[in-house]
């Protein structure tokens, strides 16, 4: 791997985990001692990151992004456009028994399993989902839509109910997808996405004082 390839995947694995958080500052002096790089591939990957929205540039310095609530209400909007449409190819396939996959990842979850995989198999149930249309490109955009939610999706996942819930709503969406019945599917992925934006969406703006005391940057536009 490329030293522009791993500063790239580590940077974006502390920012999606919150290990460097929305707001913060970063050098690329701090960035070449932290991985043992040189400047021009950190560069490099601070490029690709900006082109994900996870990192802009701030003076001759960069900062990682806030998480902004109306960037949220916008992705979930594409996020209905996008995925439902790739969903609707899925019921239309003659053999749907890689769905069975996708519900094995859902399954594995259980009291012991660690908050961070909860988070993961969250995220990999949308865009294995998407996957499992055959359309590339509709693949990738729900990749994409879930990478920049990665971060929001992290505070939210702190709420018990809040997972219970989104995993009942996987295992129905999965069930009417199954059966091929594109329009229930259609439907319960619809109300679950406008469901999940309006909860996180709420208990972001709700935290933004706790969050910002910890040093997060929420912005409302």
């Amino acid at each position: 791997m490329s030293q522009m390839h791993n500063v790239e995947r580590q940077l974006r694995e502390m920012i999606l985990g919150l290990e460097i958080g929305p707001g913060e500052k970063l050098t690329e002096r701090w960035i070449e001692s932290r991985f043992g790089a040189s400047r021009t591939p950190v560069r490099a990957a601070l490029l690709r990151l900006e082109t994900e929205g996870l990192v802009g540039r701030d003076g001759r310095g960069w900062t990682v992004s806030p998480i902004n609530l109306a960037e949220l209400e916008q992705i979930a909007v594409y996020r209905e456009a996008v995925e439902v449409a790739a969903l609707r190819l899925t019921c239309g396939l003659v053999d749907r028994s890689a769905v069975d996959v996708v519900e094995a990842m859902l399954v594995s979850c259980d009291d012991d399993t660690p908050r961070e995989e909860w988070h993961r198999v969250g995220m990999d149930f949308h865009i294995e989902l998407a996957r499992l249309s055959g359309n590339e490109f509709l693949f990738r955009a729900v990749r994409d839509a879930m990478t920049r939610l990665s971060r929001a999706r992290w505070l939210e996942v702190r709420d018990g109910a809040a997972l219970g819930r989104a995993w009942s709503e996987h295992h129905a969406i999965l069930a009417a997808v199954r059966s091929g019945d594109a329009q229930e599917a259609a439907r319960l992925l619809s109300e679950h996405i406008v469901g999940s934006r309006d909860r996180l969406l709420t208990s972001l703006a709700n935290d933004r004082r706790g969050l910002r005391a910890r040093g997060f940057a929420v912005v409302a536009a």
